[in-house]
């Protein structure tokens, strides 16, 4: 693989082997998984055993000890081939693990990430509310504290990996602020609902959670109390980076089946790659691939280096999912019939595209974030 982004031996080297294994692996069951709305259990057993899941935790914790990039690099090579995979992963590691991680008393760490870093259960963060998507601040779940525990009702939406985690990040608000919980899965009173049937990521499950009276140990505060909000909102930057990584991943996957395609497939005599308007398309998109990946790495550089990247995280996240979605669209319309049906695959990452400007803050919600950072800067 060409090195132009000036990656270190370490990068490459688990840049491959995600590569090798989505190649090899994810490329021969994605459509089938998809089709039948089913979780890809094996694939992510094997990511656990490569140390996919634990990329990013350090390795007295159980995980690789490496850096964003890296998280970022094996990302982008699963989705290739399956978003519904590499958005398993960023959930649980971006969004699910870096709380303990970042926050995380030694007790905490050692009962609870170093056995999701190794891949032992998934982690689930329950931000999301029915009524409350984008505007976190106006959650409604409570925690109250009784006693040595505190006691959680309230409800959440669309959480992703429910089905599976062990181990649940509950965002919930006390009597002057929000503050972050950890609720192991089975606990009492906690009900995880029907994964929702979505038009993307059909292999990624996201579910609707319940709590009542659901009661854990005062020990299980993670963080400070009344301090969550800015607490999942740093986890929130990464997780922006990582679905980026999702977005460029899945673009990249499309140019590929696209250009192959091109040369593959003749009319009037010649393959359609020879038309000028395939070719442009084929520039368009490559392009643009190009321009969000420098934009990804650099962001995720940003993080590994200790700088503010909030604002990078935030454009990056827009700039590279809308570009995924315009890639998907050029792709399927280069592949004309064919793109529509799901033997190309490229049917279902135009379908899988349109939940990343959703999903990790809407495109629209993030143009807010990046006006407020401009209007403060000048």
């Amino acid at each position: 693989m060409s090195n132009k982004y000036g990656l270190t031996e370490d990068q490459l080297s688990i840049q491959e082997m995600a590569k090798k294994f989505a190649d090899e692996v994810v490329a021969e069951t994605v459509t089938d998984l998809d089709a039948r709305h089913a979780f890809p259990e094996e694939e992510v057993k094997q990511c656990a055993e490569m140390g996919f899941l634990g990329i990013c935790a350090p390795e007295e914790y159980g995980g690789a000890g490496m850096d964003h990039l890296s998280n970022v690099l094996v990302i982008e090579q699963i989705a290739r081939h399956s978003a519904s995979l590499a958005s398993i992963i960023d959930a649980h590691a971006s969004l699910g693990s870096t709380p303990i991680a970042i926050a995380g008393t030694d007790e905490q760490k050692r009962k609870f990430l170093t056995p999701a870093a190794m891949g032992k259960g998934l982690c689930a963060f329950a931000l999301t509310e029915p009524q409350s998507g984008s505007d976190a601040g106006q959650i409604r779940t409570k925690a109250v504290l009784e006693g040595d525990e505190w006691v959680i009702n309230g409800s959440k939406a669309f959480i992703t990996n429910s089905p599976y985690a062990a181990t649940f990040l509950v965002e919930a608000k006390g009597s002057r602020g929000i503050s972050v919980f950890i609720v192991p899965a089975g606990t009492p009173g906690l009900e995880v609902g029907k994964p929702e049937q979505k038009m993307s990521n059909r292999s990624s499950y996201s579910c609707p959670l319940t709590f009542t009276d659901v009661r854990i140990p005062k020990e299980n505060l993670l963080g400070e109390l009344n301090r969550g909000f800015p607490l999942f909102m740093k986890c929130v930057d990464d997780g922006r980076v990582a679905i980026s990584a999702v977005a460029v991943g899945m673009a990249q996957g499309v140019l590929e089946r696209a250009a192959k395609y091109s040369k593959e497939r003749v009319t009037f005599g010649k393959p359609i790659c020879e038309n000028q308007a395939i070719a442009f398309k084929l520039a368009e998109m490559a392009t643009e691939i190009d321009v969000a990946r420098a934009m990804l790495y650099n962001t995720a550089r940003m993080s590994d280096n200790g700088l503010p990247f909030s604002k990078e995280a935030t454009m990056t996240k827009m700039f590279c999912s809308e570009m995924c979605v315009r890639v998907c669209d050029m792709g399927l319309q280069i592949m004309g019939g064919y793109g529509l049906c799901d033997e190309y695959q490229v049917e279902r990452m135009y379908r899988d595209a349109k939940l990343l400007t959703i999903g990790e803050g809407t495109s629209e919600i993030c143009r807010m974030v990046v006006g407020r950072f401009v209007l403060k800067e000048y």
